[in-house]
């Protein structure tokens, strides 16, 4: 189920709908672009709150899943700790893919 969702990420990456790292995900969150927001569940506490704050005061869904190196081998990069989606019918299907994983641990 892990390896399902990641993959539907590398497909948002793929169609150029996946942005990553914090500065352009603070601008994607901020212009209104973004439509989820992943958060590594091993990012530091303050990365952490950071980007929940924001996606909190902009009305974003935040999640916490997957690892940095998850998050880095699909964005193409050694880590990441976090990646918006920015089209929302791909973000619903990758929080529906991650919300299935997530309780089926």
């Amino acid at each position: 189920m892990k390896d399902n969702a990641l993959r539907f990420l590398g497909i948002c990456r793929k169609a150029q709908k996946l942005v990553s790292g914090d500065t352009a995900v603070f601008k994607a969150v901020q212009s209104g672009d973004a439509e989820l927001v992943i958060i590594a569940s091993d990012a530091s506490d303050n990365t952490k709150k950071r980007f929940q704050d924001k996606c909190s005061t902009y009305g974003i869904t935040a999640v916490t899943a997957f690892t940095v190196a998850d998050l880095g081998s699909v964005t193409g990069h050694e880590v990441r700790a976090v990646c918006a989606v920015t089209d929302e019918g791909l973000a619903k299907a990758v929080l529906e893919r991650t919300e299935v994983w997530q309780r089926s641990e």
